[in-house]
């Protein structure tokens, strides 16, 4: 077992330390001398063309990235979900965390089962780790984004009322309002500033920030550019709708709360209790693992307690 153990922390040693100067490394440096390029001295549109593609590259590994390119519609999820939750790596990074982590934790599990068929489902679920990381933290940024966004329609709506042109509105809310929010609104009014149509900024603000509210956003930003008209009550406007959703979200939180508790007191009563038992009396449920017709009713309870908990999900989940 000992040996077992030092061979495991050999080999994440080694795949972690050639990950770091291959991939972390490369990256980190090609990112310090754009930003140092940027900052000494003044960018023309050639240059800032290539600083922008190679900023946008797929990986810092060149072979890699051609790889990457070539599938680039394929792998546009993968990169709208970095985009999405706040990171800053490349999807070369991604990829290829997830097929380290995937490769370490079959070769784990099959040096101590010697079972392959176990070891490639440890190792497909391992893959889809980073993967589940990223939605929590891409929903967790959106839901923080969400709640700060009535503030930032408020800002502008002000700002407009005070005689500012839009896009200061804009630079205000990315300067004076925190992340996520700021950094979004920022990265709007940099991308304007610096050339890009108000129209395709905007677009591509409703882009990166999975919300409805944000196309709602947009949609009146754009309409009130063609059409004309008060922009700064249709923000408030916005503001209140979304103020007044939350607290009725709050209230349903409130109302539902009995049923939310209920249903993970009815989820979590049979494992609980079996696993109860099995502390108590280890050979409790012997006959039943021992037999076919006690392995066909454990798992026929599994599943009704699977679908159990999505019809309990599904009650309780109200939309707003």
């Amino acid at each position: 077992m000992g040996i077992i153990v030092l061979a495991f922390v050999g080999t994440l040693i080694i795949v972690l330390g050639a990950y770091w100067l291959f991939v972390i490394r490369p990256e980190q440096q090609a990112q310090d001398a754009v930003w140092k390029r940027l900052k000494n001295k003044p960018v023309d549109a050639k240059v800032r063309a290539r600083i922008e593609k190679q900023m946008q590259r797929l990986s810092a590994v060149p072979s890699f990235n051609s790889i990457l390119e070539r599938g680039h519609d394929s792998i546009q999820p993968i990169e709208r979900l970095i985009e999405q939750s706040g990171n800053t790596f490349t999807v070369g990074t991604f990829l290829l965390a997830s097929a380290t982590l995937a490769l370490l934790v079959g070769y784990v599990v099959y040096l101590l089962s010697a079972i392959l068929v176990l070891a490639l489902v440890a190792a497909a679920l391992a893959a889809c780790v980073p993967t589940a990381v990223l939605r929590y933290q891409r929903t967790k940024r959106v839901l923080k984004f969400e709640e700060q966004f009535p503030e930032a329609l408020a800002l502008i709506a002000r700002a407009l009322r005070a005689g500012h042109t839009f896009t200061t509105g804009l630079s205000m809310v990315g300067e004076e309002m925190p992340a996520p929010i700021g950094h979004e609104f920022r990265l709007l009014y940099d991308q304007q500033n610096y050339g890009m149509p108000l129209a395709d900024a905007l677009k591509d603000f409703a882009r990166r920030v999975p919300l409805l509210d944000a196309r709602f956003f947009v949609t009146a930003v754009l309409i009130q550019r063609e059409s004309g008209g008060n922009l700064s009550e249709v923000l408030e406007n916005i503001a209140s709708v979304i103020r007044d959703r939350f607290r009725v979200k709050r209230q349903i939180q409130v109302i539902s709360a009995h049923a939310r508790m209920t249903g993970m007191v009815l989820i979590g009563t049979p494992p609980g209790l079996a696993l109860i038992l099995l502390t108590i009396n280890p050979g409790h449920l012997d006959r039943m693992l021992s037999t076919t017709l006690g392995v066909q009713l454990i798992v026929a309870a599994i599943v009704m307690q699977i679908v159990g908990s999505l019809i309990i999900r599904k009650l309780i989940r109200i939309e707003y």
